[in-house]
């Protein structure tokens, strides 16, 4: 199958675009791109830097992906783009490449939905199977789990962590780690509760769901933070045996810049 360029864009001759790729009007495609099949790039898209795109993308009107960071130690240097397949852009998405203080590297993984107005910024590692709604920043090296929702307007911190499967409010603003399957939102997050129908679907059987549901309350009405509270043998021994809750706290106690408090 051919690839379909608009005479209006720019792709340079160094960029690797594979079969099926269409490309829209006045859009431009730098020369260390590469795009693999099936993408669909929409009007006035910028693609850029050493950026590397999986198959079976769409990207509307007017994203710009690759571009440098907004980080003053950013000196030029070849740092990355990734994503993954199956991902829809909506209008106005930017994403800017990694910088040296990390990994050189931000990460998007596949079939997740980013609607218009998103922002993921340098060294952002981002899971599969998301949704984020309009108008939500990621600062810098953020990281995200997989099947993780974020309601539109919500802006994240730099260093935060969002563990899998959790669930996030409008118009949150998310200055401390949220653990995975939890619940949050406000300004400043705090926890809410969590993300039962997340596990109902992603197939946790209803027995280990009380049990997540029982060790939240528990360490919610604890005196302790999450962090003391995990540390002690007497709390978790109840709840040996679920892996969602051994996840869970695995994530609490790797945490760096603290879990939200409680609503």
């Amino acid at each position: 199958m051919s690839v379909s360029i608009h005479p209006t864009a720019i792709v340079s001759g160094d960029a690797k675009i594979a079969e099926n790729v269409s490309i829209g009007p006045f859009s431009i495609i730098g020369p260390n791109v590469e795009i693999k099949a099936n993408c669909k790039i929409g009007a006035q898209v910028h693609i850029d830097g050493h950026t590397v795109i999986g198959e079976s993308n769409t990207f509307e009107s007017f994203c710009s992906i690759g571009a440098p960071p907004q980080d003053t130690s950013y000196k030029g240097e070849p740092t990355r783009t990734v994503i993954g397949s199956g991902n829809t852009f909506r209008e106005y998405v930017s994403i800017h490449r990694g910088t040296m203080k990390d990994n050189g590297i931000t990460n998007v993984g596949n079939n997740s939905l980013f609607m218009a107005y998103v922002h993921l910024g340098h060294d952002v590692q981002f899971g599969s199977n998301c949704v984020v709604a309009n108008s939500t920043n990621f600062a810098g090296h953020v990281k995200v789990g997989d099947r993780v929702i974020i309601g539109g307007g919500s802006q994240i911190s730099q260093f935060v962590s969002i563990g899998r499967g959790a669930y996030i409010g409008g118009a949150t603003a998310i200055d401390r780690d949220i653990p995975i399957f939890c619940t949050a939102y406000g300004n400043r997050v705090k926890l809410k509760g969590v993300n039962i129908i997340g596990m109902r679907r992603q197939g946790v059987e209803k027995p280990m769901i009380s049990e997540v549901l029982d060790f939240y309350r528990t360490m919610e009405a604890s005196a302790l933070s999450p962090r003391a509270f995990v540390e002690h043998e007497e709390h978790m021994a109840e709840f040996a045996g679920n892996a969602i809750i051994a996840e869970m706290v695995a994530f609490i106690r790797v945490s760096e810049v603290g879990i939200a408090p409680f609503l």
